[in-house]
């Protein structure tokens, strides 16, 4: 099984990408033979917004030059796609936004219909449902199946290894991919 694992934080070691490591530490762990996992940070990478001119619609390809492209070409690669972002005011961050919106460009062709996605949410208190239900939107337009939502708390860096209900949502999504059929043949052969 091929994994993108994406972090929209802009710290690299923050609770985001933790939530995503404890997510990726129990995939090593699950016995699933060939797992590939490609780590994705958004942190110091450009991804500018979507420009609306639609010139996606005849190519199947966005025209904006950027690091969208190299990132986009390890999700379709991927059988997998985990994706977080921080909640800093009730919803993705700005990297995170512009990744979904310019994936409009992928949409046309249906070039992510079948994929599963787990989405992630860290917040320090609010905001994470919003988060997540926007994260669950795009995966849901682009005919994605998702496995389950994880969300945590953390304000400090660090912070979300303290949050014990996380740890069972990272519990439970895992065993969702495993015991109740989210895994192809291609994946266990």
């Amino acid at each position: 099984m091929r994994v993108a694992c994406i972090s929209g934080s802009y710290k690299k070691d923050g609770n985001t990408s933790l939530v995503i490591k404890s997510l990726v530490e129990k995939l090593e762990n699950s016995g699933i033979p060939n797992l590939k996992i490609k780590k994705i940070s958004l942190s110091g990478v450009r991804i500018h917004p979507c420009r609306g001119c639609e010139k996606c619609r005849k190519s199947g390809k966005c025209v904006i030059k950027d690091d969208f492209h190299s990132i986009v070409k390890k999700i379709q690669k991927s059988d997998l796609i985990i994706i977080g972002s921080p909640v800093y005011f009730h919803d993705v961050c700005g990297q995170i936004k512009n990744l979904v919106d310019r994936s409009f460009s992928l949409w046309h062709e249906k070039q992510l219909r079948g994929k599963r996605v787990i989405p992630v949410a860290v917040s320090a208190e609010l905001g994470e449902e919003r988060t997540l239900e926007t994260l669950r939107i795009w995966a849901q337009a682009h005919e994605m199946k998702i496995i389950r939502s994880v969300s945590g708390h953390g304000y400090k860096p660090g912070d979300v290894k303290n949050d014990e209900q996380m740890q069972r949502l990272v519990d439970a999504t895992i065993n969702d991919l495993i015991c109740t059929g989210n895994l192809n043949e291609r994946d266990i052969s």
